[in-house]
Order: structure tokens, then C-alpha cells, then sequence
């Protein structure tokens, strides 16, 4: 089959984008904002976008919480999402007012970054402690600023549980990260292989 995504006319049930677009690592925003309150929000749009310096971006359908508050404060967290959290990482995605505290509703430990004043999920575990670098609208092909707000931020600080370092590296079998996948469905990333990448034919 094919489609022209300007007609959308998949004949699907589900629209099948964020389907293929899979798996997306789960972008578990930690937030503070100018007033004090804090928040925790789920983005299935968040990536690693460059190395050196280290460099993460998460996208916001609008201009919601997580967005507002690092606007204001200029810093986020970026926490990971391990099987044994992924009920909690889903029961924070709720929709509620401003100011309300997702740490709470989820059962999770805030703790304060130690480079940044944001907090972080005290059971996680990773973090990074990011800065903001920019925050944008991705244009569209007329030229137009699409509804999504991108966020970036440069990893300041990273945690670490030891207990996932195995051999001198971590250990995802060990971590268990969930990613998204299409609809409302989820991924395990802990059954792990290894390639290594083909050398250049020697000339």
C-alpha cells in the first residue's frame, strides 16, 4: 500500500506513523517552574541529537508543562524508563492542572538535580541533568510553525544506579528500558545483541 500523508487516506484504523517511527525511547521530563511547583511528564518524542557536547531534545504536542517550565527555569531532567517504573511513568502522564505535583500521583521520590534546580525520579536509573539550549517550532514545507515545541538541552550531569554497570558498561538487560511503539503499545528493551560495524576494504 501506499498514501499521501497530506490526504492521510491509509484506510487504516489507526493512523500508522508513530507506528513505524518505532521504537522511540521514552522522554520522562522532570520540570520545575518559576513558581516553585514541580512536574513529571512523559514525552514519546525525545531523542539523543549530538554526542559532543551531549545534547537531548524532547517535543510537546503545544506548549504544555514540561515546556512552560523550562522556559521560566531553563533546566529539566531526563529520567529513564525501566520496566519496574513503567506503571508509574504511565500514571504521571495523566492530564491535570497546573501545579500539580506527578512525583506525588505516581508514588515516585523527587530529588533536586545537583547541577540543575529540577527534579528528578530518585528511583530511576538514569538521569541527565540538562540545560536548555533552545526551544523551537519545527517548520513545515509551506513554511509554517507546526504545533509541536522542541526543547532542547545539553547534559550537564549524569546519575547512574551502579547496579546496572556490569563488566564496565550498563547493562540494558539488567535496566529493562521501555520505548514506545504505535497506538497505545510498549516495548522491552532488554533482549540486547551486538554487531560490530564493517571495516573499509583495505586498499
Amino acid at each position: 500500500m501506499f498514501y499521501a500523508t497530506d490526504a492521510n487516506q491509509h484506510g487504516l484504523a489507526h493512523d500508522p506513523f508513530k507506528a513505524i517511527v518505532a521504537p522511540r525511547p521514552i522522554g520522562w521530563i522532570g520540570s520545575k517552574g518559576s513558581d516553585g511547583s514541580i512536574n513529571l511528564s512523559p514525552y514519546s518524542f525525545f531523542n539523543a541529537v549530538c554526542d559532543r557536547p551531549k545534547i537531548v531534545m524532547f517535543s510537546s504536542d503545544g506548549k504544555k508543562d514540561s515546556v512552560r517550565n523550562a522556559e521560566e527555569t531553563g533546566v529539566f531532567t531526563a529520567n529513564l524508563v525501566s520496566r519496574n517504573l513503567v506503571e508509574k511513568m504511565n500514571a504521571s502522564s495523566i492530564a491535570v492542572s497546573y501545579g500539580v505535583n506527578e512525583f506525588e500521583l505516581a508514588g515516585l521520590t523527587a530529588k533536586t538535580g545537583t547541577l540543575v534546580d529540577a527534579p528528578y525520579v530518585a528511583e530511576a536509573f538514569a538521569v541527565l541533568e540538562c540545560r536548555v539550549t533552545e526551544i523551537l517550532n519545527p517548520r513545515t514545507l509551506s513554511g509554517e510553525p507546526a504545533l509541536n515545541v522542541m526543547v532542547f538541552g545539553q547534559v550537564v550531569g549524569i546519575h547512574i544506579d551502579e547496579t546496572i554497570i556490569r563488566n564496565g558498561r550498563l547493562d540494558m538487560s539488567l535496566a529493562r528500558p521501555v520505548a514506545r511503539m504505535g497506538y497505545m503499545d510498549y516495548s522491552e528493551g532488554s533482549e540486547v545483541f551486538e554487531m560490530i560495524r564493517p571495516k573499509p576494504p583495505q586498499s
